[in-house]
């Protein structure tokens, strides 16, 4: 179907005004499909004129508009025509809707824990239609009484709190105006938590087979959560607006989170059922703050259109790791984890063709804006933000943001806008900066000569722009940090009083990592590496350091195997949860499996083997050094008796005796060197029935290494249009994880022709993950090249393919280049 196209959304939202919206959803209808009645109501300036609504039914039963019945069979690609329009309208639709499985409209999951089935609604970007019909645009924003028909046993929840006025029969608050892409209702047997805080009523809820684990991990979401709340309206002066708030865990769910006003969806994998390690809680505490910001930055002020996502997403993104560092037990930690997560994140998104500005890009309909949803608009953009801070001081930001989001509550914003409100409370003008900073695509790369003591910015030939820095260097070594001087960028080579004569073994531009930019180390620091980075006393020095050599190794400057060699020295003794987290999963997830050549990767992966079992045995058990040393060895080990008696249950490590998730990391392990059949799959599936337990056996089987576990698995992503979402992700997951290549290597030219096939099925939002996971990155010769050019030639690929496959070949180049590089 055509997406909406910006020039559409401007004449639609300059001719017409959505004063009401009323839906009623039936879903005591079965499993496949559920009722949606929607009344809008809504102002038209040029009596007499046209525009159309958007819905997209399984059927369209009837639409009456100011009593006048209109054609359902005019219904086109998503869209009815409404003619002859009066200064005041009312438009009424009864339509009958499909559930969806691909996580977009309304999605219904089975449990297969107990059976229980779950629904919840996730309309970004414009799934809205596929739920009720409505003007399906984000600066068309409406109050919403919504009401609800369910099952019995059913809980019903939604963006206003919402009221069992019946059996089966459900009645939410009306709402403050709401973009439609914000409107959700979740309805199942949920298990609930539920507490207040300054007079807001706050709930907790996952599927009831989680109920265990959510009683558990609720007190320190509910801390984080009020801790936040207290945070926010200290720092904006302006109160929560939205009544109740819910944090619903839902399964099979496409993003991290999503900020429904009320009532936000989070990926239920959050709900921790096993051992969790501390940069996982922090990770899960980062989103909880990330979406209740998105309650002021996006809920009560919305972008216009999508070009202006950076008003949601940055500031978000931003405040949710100041309120870490300040308002919770986190503190510095949580900028630690933004660099090893989120800024590794954008800076892989800038090395690609894809790359944009933070604000300011086309999007000349919805689905292509999708595409920008990336750690450039995250990431970079609250990089960009704390910059902006250091250029106008941190009282002028605040004072800037808040009577911004007054002026506009309930409305929306853009650009213009915003930077208005900046220059107005700091007094400066920001036309530069903001062209610089905000509307020019393009990292700056940052690296030093140390004799001379000037600081080299070099500005990427494709997107030149003049963008200042301000950020800091420090020395190390032997375990002392020797020097840390300011520095504030002023052209192309800024001399740094003091730099010449610091001296120090290891040299970290960026230290404090207050800068967007890639980091290059002087050659004496990088021969440094492998003995000094573990002795450096500052995690965020090191997480720097960590994210500089994965961006060498990237951009053809690294060796890979300098990278294997420091986890090798430094591994076992790090202290930081997500510094161990991450520069392990970068190694064994992308550098070793494509840059290292295919004779070289399993002694790699013994490195980290050995590594990881020095840290448990090491480590304090039940801790998590040791918790993610044993997820490591797990992953990595190549010593079968002990692999086979952490799969039986047997001799594990303290706190994991029971733990399905770490079971299945070994069971994975052993499947994917073809040591294990689908015989101890099935019985480890049968001990975790679970719907995280089958995702893992899905995951499990596609690894098998042997020709027929492949053909299996391959079929069942691309011709199973019965699979889930998260099922297909599993899948594609498991199927490039292992395996020859004169295996693979014919899947490499079926991928260009199944996959992009299956967004007859799949909604755009889904398939962009399977097109990332499914791409045969593992393939890593010029051929896999040709064919992903020759893809790119075709005219019928969706955004979402498209954006995957220009991301995996630039990252296959990446691979390519290497190995012809370092062999």
């Amino acid at each position: 179907m055509p997406s909406l196209t910006r020039s559409e959304a401007r004449e639609r939202s300059a001719l017409l005004e959505v004063s009401r919206m009323q839906v009623d959803l039936d879903l005591d209808q079965g499993d496949e499909h559920f009722g949606s009645t929607t009344r809008i109501a809504f102002s038209c300036k040029e009596p007499g004129g046209s525009t159309f609504v958007d819905v997209k039914p399984a059927e369209l039963r009837s639409m009456v508009l100011n009593g006048q019945p209109v054609d359902v069979s005019t219904l086109t690609d998503g869209r009815v025509t409404l003619s002859d329009l009066a200064a005041d309208n009312v438009l009424e639709v009864e339509a009958q809707m499909a559930y969806s499985r691909d996580g977009q409209g309304l999605h219904r999951a089975v449990d297969p824990a107990d059976g229980e089935h779950y629904v919840y609604g996730h309309l970004f970007l414009d799934a809205g239609p596929r739920v009720f019909a409505c003007f399906d645009q984000p600066d068309l924003k409406a109050p919403y009484a919504v009401t609800v028909a369910a099952p019995e046993a059913w809980t019903v929840l939604g963006n206003g709190a919402a009221t069992k006025v019946a059996p089966g029969r459900w009645e939410l608050a009306e709402t403050k105006p709401l973009a439609t892409y914000f409107v959700t209702v979740c309805a199942g047997p949920y298990a609930s938590v539920r507490d207040e805080h300054d007079g807001i009523p706050l709930g907790i809820h996952a599927r009831a087979s989680l109920k265990e684990a959510l009683e558990h991990g609720a007190p320190q979401m509910l801390e984080v959560t009020k801790a936040s709340f207290d945070y926010y309206h200290q720092l904006f002066g302006i109160r929560y607006p939205f009544g109740e708030y819910h944090q619903v865990f839902v399964p099979e769910f496409n993003a991290g989170a999503m900020e429904n006003p009320g009532c936000v969806t989070f990926r239920d994998v959050y709900v921790f059922r096993g051992a969790a390690a501390r940069d996982e809680i922090l990770t899960r505490s980062n989103t909880i703050a990330h979406e209740m910001a998105h309650m002021w930055f996006g809920d009560l002020v919305t972008m216009q259109w999508w070009d202006d996502l950076w008003l949601n997403e940055s500031f978000a993104e931003y405040m949710s790791h100041r309120t870490l560092d300040a308002a919770t037990e986190f503190g510095t930690e949580a900028w630690v984890d933004s660099t090893m997560a989120r800024k590794a994140w954008g800076y892989a998104a800038e090395r690609t063709p894809s790359t944009h500005p933070v604000a300011g890009s086309a999007a000349l309909d919805a689905q292509s804006a999708l595409q920008d949803f990336d750690g450039i608009s995250y990431a970079k953009g609250a990089a960009t933000l704390r910059q902006l801070i250091a250029h106008i001081g941190d009282d002028a930001f605040i004072a800037g943001v808040s009577a911004y989001l007054r002026e506009h509550s309930f409305g929306n914003g853009t650009l213009a806008d915003f930077m208005g409100f900046m220059e107005r409370a700091s007094g400066k003008d920001l036309a530069a900066w903001t062209r610089a900073w905000l509307l020019t695509a393009g990292v700056d790369v940052i690296s030093l000569d140390r004799a001379t003591g000037t600081v080299n910015r070099t500005v990427p030939e494709a997107f030149p722009a003049d963008r200042p820095h301000t950020f800091d260097v420090a020395g190390f070594s032997e375990g002392r940090e020797t020097f840390r001087l300011p520095v504030t960028t002023e052209g192309d080579a800024t001399q740094v009083d003091g730099l010449a004569a610091a001296q120090a073994d290891l040299v970290v531009p960026n230290a404090g990592d207050l800068t967007w930019a890639t980091v290059t180390l002087d050659p004496a620091s990088i021969e440094a590496l492998p003995e000094q980075l573990a002795q450096v006393p500052d995690p965020q020095a090191r997480a720097v350091v960590w994210v500089s050599l994965v961006d060498g190794v990237c951009l053809g400057t690294v060796d890979p195997r300098v990278m294997v060699r420091t986890v090798g020295a430094a591994w076992p003794h790090e202290d930081n949860a997500s510094i161990l987290n991450r520069s392990a999963g970068s190694l064994l997830g992308r550098i070793i499996p494509t840059f290292l050549p295919h004779e070289e990767q399993d002694a790699a992966e013994q490195v980290v083997a050995g590594a990881a079992a020095a840290v448990l045995e090491a480590a304090t058990p039940g801790s998590t050094r040791a918790l993610v040393a044993a997820r490591a060895v797990a992953r990595t080990s190549a010593d079968e008796e002990l692999l086979r008696a952490w799969a039986a249950g047997d001799r594990r490590p303290a706190g994991l005796e029971a733990d399905s998730d770490f079971g299945w990391i070994v069971v994975r392990n052993l499947a994917s060197h073809g040591l294990a059949g689908r015989e101890l799959i099935e019985a480890t599936r049968e001990r975790d029935d679970t719907l995280q337990g089958r995702l893992s056996a899905l995951m499990a089987a596609a690894s098998m290494p042997d020709e027929e576990a492949k053909a299996w698995a391959w079929a069942e992503i691309t011709t199973n249009r019965q699979r889930s979402n998260y099922e297909l992700n599993a899948l594609a997951q498991g199927f490039w994880s292992s395996g020859d290549l004169d295996v693979l290597r014919p899947y490499a030219a079926r991928y260009f022709t199944d996959v992009p096939a299956m967004a007859e099925w799949v909604g755009d939002d889904a398939l962009a993950r399977v097109a990332s996971l499914g791409f045969p990155s593992r393939v890593v010769e010029e051929a896999t090249a040709d064919l992903s050019r020759a893809a790119l030639e075709r005219d019928d690929l969706t955004p979402a393919v498209r954006r995957g496959i220009v991301d995996a070949m630039s990252e296959l180049g990446e691979a390519l280049r290497s190995r012809l590089t370092f062999g």
